[in-house]
């Protein structure tokens, strides 16, 4: 008897799709419709994982839109430090749906946040790019000059762009009280601003605020350009922290599931929209452990060059494959894979403890924190805290202070 799974297309069958081919192999884009030619402007914008896919797509020869060149006198090291072609402009990393929509309000419907500036030592930073300038300005109104060129880059690439490809890397942000304008990261974070619990909140975006946020981005995208399209991805990038009182796991989980439906809902509702699978061909069951670095976050290269050949072979119209690629410029973009610039990556210090030394060890407040360990010492088992610490309490994550 007949039934509607049968003569479907292989990659339809887990069989067919998933155990049968080589893992490097597997091709989660098979069938998709998203088409991109060489000759057609790409804009990039998202979190870390999207600098991959900038620098890959433009060493592949595409007509990749950057509004904000380094100066001349700039060597390439300082220039990559200021995030000169990081992505299409010097926005730094877009983690959240909100950041992306708040970014062309910004750009175009005059949207101004009430929060000018963040200082530290004397220095000015942007709270919504934080990063681009790692040394500050030195004034505010240096730092709102080089606002107004940037925004003007941002109204420039956007306005000329055939394709937008959008990297969706988070759910949890932080925000201000008085706007609601949401920041890259949260005030503090690498010594950079004040965080005050009157004027900043944080949140955490549910599925329909996100299919809000993507839509009105979409809308406004539109408005001032009706010829672009956009391709979404998800990072396949875990958090390095989580602000809700659950494991990071956890946080991970819900964040990425979160994006992914969102995307998928306007891939549903709109004919310009496409989704490309960079997270699935990380996470696939069956690349095991090959495509993490042994902190279990960081994407190997082999992962990355997984997704771009399934990326040229499946979404460009002119046949391009790594085969037909320069492969020395290839390789040059590959062996910068590690030097990847993100905000989000500065909380990984926050959680690691300082190393402690017997001369920094507190004693007393070992003794205090871990009621047990007071009286084995009293009782003889062990000569001190500190013995007791270096002996087992370090390996246990025994609170220090």
């Amino acid at each position: 008897m007949s039934h509607p799974y049968q003569n479907l297309p292989a990659y339809q069958y887990w069989p067919q799709a998933m155990t049968q081919p080589a893992p490097g192999h597997i091709n989660p884009a098979e069938g998709t419709a998203l088409r991109i030619a060489r000759h057609e402007a790409v804009v990039t914008l998202g979190s870390c994982f999207a600098q991959h896919l900038a620098r890959e797509i433009h060493q592949a020869g595409f007509n990749y839109l950057v509004g904000e060149a380094a100066p001349a006198h700039l060597d390439a090291q300082t220039a990559q430090a200021k995030q000169y072609g990081l992505f299409s402009a010097r926005y730094g990393n877009i983690y959240t749906a909100r950041q992306a929509r708040q970014l062309l309000e910004r750009a175009f419907n005059g949207f101004v946040p009430q929060e000018p500036a963040w200082q530290s030592k004397g220095r000015f930073y942007d709270p919504f790019r934080p990063s681009v300038e790692p040394e500050g300005f030195a004034s505010q109104e240096e730092l709102l000059a080089e606002r107004e060129r940037h925004l003007e880059a941002v109204r420039a690439v956007f306005t000329q762009a055939k394709w937008v490809i959008f990297t969706l890397g988070l759910t949890e942000a932080w925000r201000s009280k008085q706007d609601g304008a949401v920041f890259p990261q949260a005030p503090g974070v690498g010594g950079i601003g004040a965080f005050d619990s009157s004027r900043h909140e944080f949140v955490n975006f549910s599925v329909h605020e996100v299919i809000e946020d993507l839509t009105a981005f979409r809308a406004l995208l539109h408005e001032v350009n009706p010829n672009a399209n956009l391709v979404f991805t998800v990072s396949p990038v875990p958090l390095a922290a989580t602000f809700e009182s659950r494991h990071v796991w956890t946080s991970t989980t819900y964040s990425k599931a979160v994006l992914r439906v969102a995307a998928e809902e306007l891939v549903h509702r709109f004919g310009n929209v496409f989704y490309f699978p960079s997270y699935e061909i990380i996470t696939s069951p069956a690349a095991g452990s090959r495509y993490y670095d042994d902190d279990l976050r960081t994407v190997t290269r082999v992962g990355v060059k997984h997704v771009m050949r399934v990326f040229f072979e499946n979404c460009v119209d002119d046949t391009v494959s790594l085969s037909t690629i320069d492969q020395s410029s290839l390789r040059e973009a590959l062996e910068h894979d590690m030097e990847l610039l993100c905000d989000e990556a500065q909380l990984l210090d926050a959680g690691r403890e300082p190393e402690v030394t017997q001369e920094t060890f507190d004693e007393e407040a070992y003794l205090r924190l871990n009621p047990d360990v007071a009286e084995a010492v009293a009782a003889q088992q062990f000569q001190s805290g500190w013995h007791h610490y270096t002996a087992h309490g370090r390996s246990e994550g025994r609170r220090i202070a």
